[in-house]
């Protein structure tokens, strides 16, 4: 029997979401574990207690609401994302994973479905990372690599830990971490790119994550009075910044096939002043690729045109790696459902690695694990103009529904 989802009730359930934290300019802001998170996922909660689902919540914060299947000893297969957002963040970066699954639940509920395993839907804390650092933290916890106690520890700008946040808001749990075990898990996410749109393509089959890491960079020189400071002795930490940025994207932007990636986010200036030459600069490099030694590699010549950077300028360096995620694969099982899907949907549809991080990067180190993407505007994301159409993202649920039907009615 076909299983057809509800695309308008799937958005207006996203645009109800968006009512929660609305920035000026139509996008949202739900930091992790503030009133407003708190207040979306009491919404999500209430939406899904009417259809009589069940909820527990974990120590770091993670929420796996769950719709019972024939088979209740089974493990679950869960769908998910997240519900925070950036600062100046979008409507649907997260959240659309989210609300996908919540349609999932209802669908099945109009049609007297029960599948034979139990499905879960997963919201995972603090993706973002935009308020307690790194980025996934939680749903690392879940999956071993951070410790709880290291977790609760964590500490947002003002000092507040983690954990307090967790109490202040509510969602400070008693369940185990690493806790339901899942038969499999599936993400429904925007591409936060722009190829699926160029490309004129409704799905991408995700096979996986290009790797990725950090580093905090600091740039000591001396500070010096912009006039009578001859250029020749300077030590301007600035300039040997602008060099180490400049050089850089050359190396990225050499590599034909795209898949070099470098990024400067972050640049603080001490005692910033239009006549002082600066002295000390820091800054963060985020470096990317698909192949896991083509990133060792890349690695290495950031570290080597650092120290060439110091020398060349005279000024001091140092780096400190905060954070390393690996190059994923996503378990093929789990990627022919999803391809399955579109296709039998008669979408159009092609295999793609993810350039961004998403929780479904550690989940998959302890389940079997893949996503969906669907296209986004102009490849905008983190921004408030972040924007799908309600034609693809209804599409995305239905091969979402499809691929945890799928994998939800295997017994063994």
């Amino acid at each position: 029997m076909a299983v057809s989802i509800d695309g308008q009730r799937l958005w207006d359930s996203l645009m109800a979401m968006a009512e929660i934290g609305p920035t000026e300019h139509g996008g949202s802001c739900r930091l992790a574990l503030t009133p407003e998170d708190a207040a979306g996922r009491r919404l999500l909660l209430d939406w899904c207690e009417s259809l009589g689902c069940t909820w527990r919540v974990d120590r770091v914060g993670n929420l796996f609401i769950r719709r019972a299947g024939q088979r209740d000893d089974l493990e679950p297969v869960a769908m998910g994302s997240h519900l925070d957002t950036q600062p100046k963040g979008g409507r649907f970066d997260g959240i659309l994973g989210v609300l996908a699954g919540l349609e999932v639940f209802r669908t099945l509920a109009d049609q007297g479905i029960v599948t034979e395993r139990p499905l879960v839907l997963v919201v995972w804390t603090n993706e973002e990372g935009s308020r307690f650092a790194p980025a996934m933290v939680a749903s690392g916890t879940y999956a071993g690599a951070f410790s709880v106690e290291s977790t609760l520890a964590r500490e947002d700008r003002d000092g507040v830990t983690f954990g307090e946040a967790l109490e202040a808001c509510g969602y400070a749990g008693e369940s185990p971490v690493g806790e339901p075990r899942l038969d499999s898990f599936f993400e429904l996410h925007i591409e936060q790119g722009p190829v699926l749109e160029e490309e004129g393509e409704t799905i991408g089959v995700v096979t996986g994550v290009q790797g990725m890491r950090w580093f905090d960079v600091t740039l000591a020189g001396q500070s010096a009075h912009a006039g009578p400071t001859p250029m020749r002795y300077r030590r301007d930490a600035l300039a040997a910044a602008a060099r180490l940025i400049d050089r850089l994207q050359a190396h990225a932007l050499g590599d034909e096939s795209g898949d070099t990636k470098v990024t400067c986010g972050c640049l603080d200036i001490d005692s910033a002043s239009r006549n002082v030459v600066p002295g000390d600069v820091k800054l963060t490099i985020d470096l990317r690729h698909v192949v896991e030694n083509e990133l060792d590699a890349l690695q290495t010549y950031f570290e080597g045109l650092l120290s060439e950077v110091g020398e060349t300028c005279g000024v001091t360096v140092s780096q400190e790696r905060i954070w390393a995620s690996p190059v994923v694969e996503f378990a093929p099982e789990c990627v022919a459902a999803v391809e399955r899907g579109a296709r039998e949907q008669g979408l159009k549809y092609r295999r793609m690695m993810s350039g961004a991080g998403h929780d479904a990067v550690y989940v998959s180190r302890v389940a079997p694990t893949a996503m969906i993407f669907v296209p986004c505007r102009d490849g905008i994301s983190h921004n408030e103009a972040e924007y799908a159409t309600p034609e693809d993202c209804a599409a995305g649920t239905q091969v979402l529904c499809d691929a945890i039907l799928e994998r939800a009615n295997r017994v063994y």
